[in-house]
């Protein structure tokens, strides 16, 4: 999560963690943000919710991401209970963006590219439903998502079909403190993890550098 103090982040040095077993700390605050007087939201779910959001503050336009719950049917949810199942919640992550800066296209494509729509037993090496992809699309929304899909698997760019749904966007739950901005304040447990689970190799391959 983008905090909008200005502070610089020292670095952490600490050891092996993975996405499943992380343990809490204060968030450290990024560089100050200027936020615009209207903004907009989407919402993905990638597999590891510290990994969208890290890939997605990356983007020009974008202004903060938040790692969270959705698509489920339990009411303020925690980790555990969504990562144990039965909860019906995605890992996902809430863009808030600046639409002047960047589309909700924009945002489609840049998901697209940053997970492997043609997984359906989640991502990379997080498997199961929490861990699954999709587009959670407000109803202004639904129709530019469901077209962008339609138009990735009429592209012939991926080998097999794509299997990400697009999905109606319901109550999404902000996680846990120590999840936000894990990648900031634990990068060294965070680069281990994004490394070993073979996010980025597997992308590569699915997209061949995009």
């Amino acid at each position: 999560m983008k905090n909008i103090m200005k502070i610089t982040i020292p670095i952490v040095m600490l050891a092996l963690a993975a996405c499943q077993g992380a343990s809490g700390q204060e968030a450290l605050p990024k560089s100050q943000t200027t936020v615009p007087a209207q903004t907009a939201e989407a919402i993905f779910a990638g597999g590891c919710f510290w990994c969208v959001e890290a890939d997605f503050e990356k983007l020009p336009g974008v202004i903060e991401a938040v790692s969270g719950y959705t698509g489920g049917h339990t009411v303020d949810p925690t980790y555990k209970q969504v990562t144990r199942g039965g909860t019906g919640h995605y890992e996902a992550a809430k863009i808030i963006y600046d639409p002047r800066a960047v589309s909700y296209d924009e945002l489609l494509e840049y998901f697209w590219v940053h997970v492997d729509p043609t997984d359906a037993g989640g991502q990379f090496c997080d498997r199961g439903q929490s861990y699954e992809t999709a587009v959670f699309a407000s109803e202004g929304q639904l129709a530019a998502a469901r077209a962008s899909k339609i138009a990735l698997e009429n592209s012939g760019r991926l080998k097999n079909d794509v299997v990400t749904p697009v999905l109606k966007a319901t109550a999404f739950y902000d996680a846990e403190d120590y999840h936000q901005n894990y990648y900031l304040k634990k990068p060294r447990r965070y680069n281990y993890y994004r490394k070993s689970c073979g996010r980025d190799k597997r992308i590569a391959n699915v997209w061949g550098g995009h």
